[in-house]
């Protein structure tokens, strides 16, 4: 799915965060050497050396391009802990691209010994795997890192109580009629709302929750029945109204109600919380709705499904620019975590996409769910720089 989970979306950097980021990008930009002439997106450029098995030297993707480098370029590559990237690398080879069947089928008849050494698989992913440095077009190597998570809310399977706020399937018409009705539409024109008429999933008691669940793109229901019993479900994405997003927390900024760097949920919530009057001001401020489908939770280790198709894995999943870095890439991510200078550098999987990651050195990381997850969500916008593993055509003496 296209996610709207992105919590960027609601986020706005500091003075400091800003300053920040232009000096690190800076940094960045002056350590690169001129870039080279435009090359046709998709095409390889650069001279291969003579072994059989070795990729070009720069590949050209329409919103990036990536240098090849060697293993000891990667900050930290040593130190990761890479049999916790392993599920969520096999995860990926459910739904293999092209270049990765044989890579795959390698991975998966990989002995257990080896895929639980992390010395081990950083050499077998060593001899079967080129790392390449991504890059914007125009040689800019660092970019930006937010943070999104899973929600977990509170529901009723029938509207009661305070619980008057429903999470919508998707309408039988919205192929039909595009744009598809407003937020405020929805809530406000008779049309509208009989067409969503019997397609409530479940009811909520804010209309924050719903909204945050809309922008994370799937979440976590703990739904009571209408016989009382509670059990655990998933809404996960199953479309939009064709509208763009639009920041709640940026139109609290431009109504000089919220400082620039303030615009975070507990910081949304407590306006609303005492405005309760201009609330559905704010809602519609963001045309975009979200509809959902509900889906079993039989196992509740297991993320959401990512665009890429596959569950997402909590510290080991980003959503990122598909255009930049195709789904199914491992990629070596190299930030810190929020509010802090501790480095978070590891190995990650593309597994996911959004509306708000768009560009070459982008990406989102994927915390999990619970209330440590939100909160490391909440505060994650930190400097980025990108490393994909390409896979090597296969070689006869690959074991």
């Amino acid at each position: 799915m296209t996610h709207m989970r992105s919590t960027s979306g609601v986020r706005r950097p500091g003075a400091a965060a800003i300053v920040g980021t232009l000096l690190a990008l800076l940094a960045g930009c002056a350590s690169v050497p001129p870039a080279p002439a435009p090359t046709p997106p998709g095409a390889p450029v650069g001279a291969p050396d003579d072994r059989p098995d070795t990729l070009p030297a720069r590949i050209a993707r329409e919103r990036s391009r990536w240098v090849a480098v060697s293993f000891a370029d990667l900050p930290g590559w040593e130190a990761d802990r890479l049999r916790d990237a392993w599920p969520a690398l096999l995860r990926g080879c459910d739904k293999p691209a092209p270049e990765w069947v044989s890579f795959c089928a390698q991975a998966r008849a990989l002995p257990p010994a080896v895929a639980a050494d992390d010395m081990a698989l950083r050499r077998w992913l060593e001899q079967r795997t080129q790392p390449y440095r991504i890059e914007a077009h125009d040689g800019a190597v660092e970019g930006l890192a937010t943070g999104y998570f899973e929600p977990l809310v509170e529901a009723s399977r029938l509207p009661r109580g305070g619980f008057r706020t429903p999470l919508h399937a998707l309408p039988a018409d919205t192929a039909t009629r595009k744009p598809y009705w407003t937020r405020q539409q929805l809530d406000t024109l008779p049309a509208a709302q009989a067409a969503l008429r019997g397609r409530e999933i479940a009811w909520v008691d804010d209309p924050l929750d719903a909204l945050l669940l809309q922008v994370q793109g799937s979440g976590r229901l703990r739904l009571t029945e209408p016989d009382g019993r509670a059990r655990l479900v998933r809404v996960a994405y199953a479309g939009h109204n064709d509208h763009p997003y639009k920041s709640v927390g940026r139109w609290l900024i431009e109504q000089g109600e919220l400082k620039a760097g303030e615009a975070s949920w507990p910081a949304i919530r407590d306006w609303a919380r005492r405005n309760p009057r201009r609330v559905n001001e704010l809602l519609w401020a963001n045309p975009r709705v979200v509809f959902f489908r509900e889906e079993p939770l039989p196992d509740p280790a297991v993320g959401p499904r990512g665009s890429a198709g596959v569950p997402l894995t909590p510290g080991r999943s980003i959503a990122v620019d598909p255009l930049s870095v195709p789904y199914g890439t491992p990629v070596w991510l190299d930030t810190t975590e929020p509010l802090g200078t501790t480095p978070l550098r590891r190995l990650v999987m593309a597994q996911d996409s959004g509306s708000a990651i768009v560009g070459a050195v982008r990406a989102d990381y994927f915390w999990g769910w619970g209330d440590e997850a939100e909160q490391q969500a909440g505060r994650m916008k930190q400097p980025l720089r990108l490393w994909a593993l390409w896979p090597k055509p296969p070689r006869a003496d690959a074991r």
